[in-house]
């Protein structure tokens, strides 16, 4: 006969009491401590080669809040003291390993400065530094990449750092060539463009009229010829292609090759665009988030969002997709968790999860590689660890839903969905 299993157990109890709650997030622990207390979390990235060690930046995005930074690399073994600390004269606001030597770290900070330091070591002294080379970006430098690319047919493939800043440059640095830097591409602005329709629209102006246009016009000139440059990313099979995300409300997708026109220009944000995702398993796949409230999902055929996803009226923070499964993505904005499963619905977060505290300020996410554990870095200095409960294990052709969903349609078609009632315009910045 078969035994079953004691109702009144406690292990079945809270496997049943899990399985209630539905998709939830479950704290795991946190990394932080004294050292980091009140530093505000600006970038996080894992080890390339062992993904038990994760580098952590502290630096403050707003210009009067600029204080010293700081880039740790933390370990499981000890959760309350990083293993290695690196002390800057300016905040970290980028950071990243290499793959080729994973011993390199990579760091970018808010007054321009690039440096590269060896784990391996824990020595102040990076081996690498900008701060003195004329080519130094002369604003913040909002993300860092190391990047394989092979130059010649036949030659091997060599590892340089990308970089760009709201300078308007994206930026290529030689290691081997004692830290000489080219320029990739110089964002140059976009204007608002009149669209025929509301050309027809518009009524007819006479003489007094067109001159107050044409003094709106002077008014409306640029102070800079060049758009802020935010985050990047490379096409995943094509290290020659980019997305670059600007303070415009631009995502423009330029190539190595040719630095004097974007390839093509995606439009669709109302603010800053922050950061930019290509998808790890539909190559033509992109997320993108900004200052406008919402979360974007591209296809590189189309110029217009495919969905537009609003759950908030706070800044989306950062975006990212999971390692896992190809329809989950996860993001933070100032004050809550929203993880995001197309397969689910198109609507609403599947989970949200919001913060005790109201002076802490959720800055960055990061899904740990190849597992259901999360991490959420926070203006107090602390990252924290969740793990996915009772989210749906994915399916064989979760790939296939994910291509579905962005398979090309008119742009006329672009979808937003909302799951607030929002009846006012996001804030200017």
């Amino acid at each position: 006969m078969k035994i079953l299993p004691d109702p009144d157990s406690g292990d079945n109890k809270e496997e049943a009491d899990l399985s209630v709650l539905g998709p939830n997030v479950e704290r795991l622990w946190t990394y932080g401590g004294v050292l980091t207390k009140s530093h505000n979390i600006s970038c996080m990235t894992w080890n390339k080669k062992n993904h038990d060690i994760l580098a952590v930046g502290y630096g403050e995005y707003g210009f009067t809040n600029q204080k010293s930074g700081m880039a740790c690399c933390w370990s499981i073994k000890n959760p309350e003291y990083p293993e290695r600390v690196y002390k800057t004269s300016s905040g970290i606001t980028a950071l990243d390993f290499s793959l080729q030597n994973p011993n390199l770290l990579a760091v970018g900070m808010y007054n321009g400065t690039i440096a590269v330091y060896n784990v391996r070591f824990s020595s102040q002294l990076a081996i690498l530094d900008s701060n003195e080379t004329p080519s130094n970006h002369l604003g913040p430098v909002w993300e860092i990449k190391w990047i394989e690319r092979e130059y010649h047919a036949g030659e091997e493939r060599s590892e340089n750092i990308i970089t760009s800043s709201t300078d308007g440059k994206v930026t290529q640095w030689m290691i081997r060539k004692g830290f000489e830097s080219v320029d990739l591409m110089k964002l140059k602005r976009i204007g608002k463009k009149t669209t025929p329709e509301q050309q027809q629209t518009q009524p007819a102006q006479g003489e007094g009229d067109a001159a107050k246009a044409g003094q709106k016009l002077r008014g409306e000139a640029f102070i800079s010829r060049f758009a802020g440059g935010l985050g990047f990313d490379f096409y995943p099979s094509n290290n020659n292609i980019y997305l670059v995300a600007t303070e415009e409300g631009f995502i423009h997708k330029c190539s190595c090759s040719y630095n004097e026109q974007y390839l093509q220009t995606y439009t669709g944000h109302t603010g800053p665009v922050y950061k930019v995702k290509w998808s790890p398993f539909v190559p033509d796949c992109f997320l993108t988030c900004g200052a406008d409230w919402t979360i974007r999902l591209w296809h590189t055929d189309l110029t217009k969002p495919v969905l537009t996803f609003v759950s908030s009226t706070k800044s989306v923070n950062d975006v990212c997709w999971s390692n896992v499964c190809a329809t989950v993505f996860g993001a933070v904005s100032d004050n809550r968790i929203e993880i995001w499963d197309l397969r689910t619905t198109n609507l609403d977060p599947v989970i949200i999860s919001s913060v005790s505290d109201p002076e802490t300020k959720l800055s960055t996410f990061l899904f740990s590689e190849g597992s259901s554990t999360l991490l959420v870095g926070d203006s107090s200095g602390h990252v924290t660890v969740y793990q996915l409960r009772n989210i749906a294990e994915p399916s064989t052709t979760h790939i296939q839903t994910l291509r579905d969903i962005v398979l090309p349609i008119p742009s006329s078609q672009s979808i937003t969905l909302s799951s607030t009632s929002i009846t006012s315009s996001p804030p200017d910045r």
